[in-house]
C-alpha cells in the first residue's frame, strides 16, 4: 500500500458493486431494488464510531443510498455523479484533510482516478480485472454486496 491504512480519517467509496452485488433487479410492474449485506451498513457505524468521516459517491441514484443517509445523517452522499474526483478532492477540503487520509473503495473503471489518488485503494474480488491490476491496491476476498466494506473497514484502527 502506498499509506498506512491508520492514517485514514475518511472512508469514501461507491456504492454499485461495493455495498451490492452490482445487479438491478427489474421487477414486471417497473420497479427495481438493490440488495446490500447488513454487514456493510454495520461497517459505517463502526466507521463512525472510531471518529472517521464517511462518504457514498455514486454515479447512479438510488433509494438505497436515500435510506443508508438517514439511518447516518452524518455521512456524505452524492448521487448521479460522473466526475467522481471533483467530490473526493471537495470533500478533502471540506475536512481539511490529505489525499493520505482517504481510503477509496471502488470496482469499476469509472472509480480508477479516485482509487490512484486515494492514500490507501481498496477493491472488491469481483471487480473489473483492470481495477484489481492497479499498483498498491487491496483486494478483499469478499465480492460487492457481500461484506466487503465490512472487511476493509474491519482493518481500520
Amino acid at each position: 500500500m502506498k499509506n498506512s491504512i491508520n492514517n485514514i480519517k475518511i472512508v469514501i467509496t461507491d456504492f454499485d458493486g461495493i455495498f451490492t452485488d452490482g445487479k438491478l433487479r427489474v421487477y414486471s410492474d417497473g420497479k427495481t431494488s438493490k440488495d446490500i449485506d447488513y454487514k456493510d451498513i454495520m461497517a459505517i457505524a463502526n466507521v463512525l464510531k472510531k471518529n472517521i468521516k464517511f462518504a457514498i459517491i455514486s454515479g447512479e441514484k438510488s433509494t438505497a443510498i436515500d435510506v443508508i443517509k438517514e439511518k447516518f445523517p452524518s455521512i456524505d452522499t452524492f448521487q448521479n455523479e460522473r466526475n467522481k474526483i471533483n467530490i473526493f478532492k471537495s470533500l478533502l477540503e471540506k475536512y481539511n484533510l490529505k489525499p493520505e487520509n482517504a481510503l477509496y473503495m471502488g470496482d469499476d473503471i469509472n472509480d480508477k482516478e479516485c482509487l490512484l489518488y486515494a492514500g490507501y485503494a481498496a477493491t472488491v474480488n469481483n471487480a473489473h480485472q483492470s481495477i484489481k491490476e492497479l499498483d498498491n491496491i487491496y483486494i478483499t476476498s469478499a465480492n460487492g454486496g457481500n461484506g466487503a466494506v465490512r472487511e476493509i473497514t474491519d482493518l481500520l484502527s
